[in-house]
């Protein structure tokens, strides 16, 4: 079977050279624009481009306002400041995560509390929320309250692992039960849609990134979706360093700060968001062809929730057991075709082995017998 794949991957993207896991793909207007860019002189943050990529995202999501960042841990970690997080609070948030998730809790002095996720979404379990909320916290007038810490419980970050929304109504009902903000995680997620509505549009604010493994890439670079318009300007006010307009004059009104966008990497973005619905198109087919390739065989495909449709941004299967999950990832490296294992569950790494969390028991099991598989759009699938 090993075999079998390696020779369908590289079916797919006609080559017997080195198959990445997701790379980006130029095929529209990307070096027209960053040219025109270089030839304005407007390379940094100030330029046409950073509205115009702004404007289209809010047009795609149907996002009140966007806010460009530098990158999505930066899009995060400004959702996190807008929506009240501070030192010394708990974000519940899952453990089956990229760490940037919980490096932006980690840096404003926040930590993250770990709670399963899905079996379905591979996304925060609502019912694992309700139930460690229930077993461990108390609900006040000014919100929630750790138990054992007595620490505030200020907000909920699920993520929309690998681009398959999460059950948003069961964990909009829990937040609003338990007087928590909700932030989503999109960073995975452009072009995903839960009952017909983008995700990172159902949360307080969510963000996105557009890091260079992404459905489209501004090489760095991520996006804050906003509520509302006042929430989104004010939130482009805090990271544009807060300075107050002024034809001359420098005044910053609070500590702000600069994550703002360069122009440069805005035009690439604008050009990218051109193509994202043939890159979409082009990642579902690979899709039904993975789904195809392993439906009579021990191996599960990952796929999106009945409710949802996914952008399959990383393509996904679940192993038998995790010694055939061993065997599927040295053979398929050591042979072009790069798989990767999801990521190193987030209390088992050094910084996080201490956080709080309840039954992982399902991100575990993800840990042990999950695959990613190459997923980068193509033109000729």
């Amino acid at each position: 079977m090993h075999k079998e794949l390696i020779d369908l991957v590289k079916d797919i993207y006609k080559t017997d050279d080195f198959i990445p896991l997701h790379a980006p793909s130029f095929n529209g207007n990307e070096q027209e624009y960053v040219s025109n860019t270089i030839s304005s002189t407007f390379v940094s943050s100030v330029g046409q481009y950073v509205d115009d990529f702004e404007r289209k995202i809010e047009s795609y999501t149907g996002s009140p306002k966007a806010v460009a960042t530098v990158n999505g841990t930066a899009a995060l970690h400004t959702a996190l400041h807008m929506a009240g997080v501070r030192a010394g609070d708990l974000v519940i948030t899952q453990a089956l995560t990229f760490v940037a998730t919980c490096n932006a809790l980690h840096h404003m002095g926040a930590e993250p509390l770990f709670v399963d996720v899905s079996r379905t979404t591979l996304g925060l379990c609502p019912k694992a929320l309700d139930l460690y909320l229930h077993e461990n916290a108390e609900l006040t007038d000014i919100g929630s309250i750790h138990r054992a810490t007595k620490q505030t419980i200020k907000a909920v970050v699920p993520m929309h692992t690998f681009g398959h929304p999460v059950e948003l109504d069961e964990l909009i009902e829990v937040c609003k039960k338990w007087k928590l903000a909700l932030i989503e995680d999109a960073a995975e997620s452009l072009g995903s849609f839960y009952k017909g509505k983008h995700t990172g549009t159902f949360g307080t604010f969510g963000a996105i990134s557009f890091n260079g493994n992404k459905v489209i890439t501004t090489g760095g670079g991520g996006m804050v979706l906003c509520n509302s318009l006042e929430q989104g300007n004010k939130t482009k006010h805090i990271t544009t360093t807060a300075k107050v307009p002024h034809p001359y004059e420098f005044y910053h009104d609070e500590a702000g700060f600069n994550y703002r966008l360069p122009n440069l990497n805005a035009a690439l973005g604008c050009a990218q968001m051109e193509v994202l619905d043939s890159y979409l198109k082009s990642k579902r087919q690979i899709a039904n062809i993975y789904q195809e390739f392993f439906a009579k065989s021990d191996y599960q495909f990952v796929k999106e929730p009945d409710y949802a449709k996914s952008n399959y941004w990383l393509n996904a299967i679940l192993c038998p057991s995790e010694q055939a999950r061993y065997e599927f990832l040295v053979e398929t490296n050591n042979n072009g075709v790069m798989t990767r294992p999801i990521w190193k569950l987030m209390h088992r790494l050094p910084t996080y082995k201490d956080a709080m969390r309840g039954d992982l028991s399902n991100s575990e099991f993800f840990e042990a017998h999950l695959v990613n598989l190459p997923s980068s759009p193509i033109s000729n699938v």
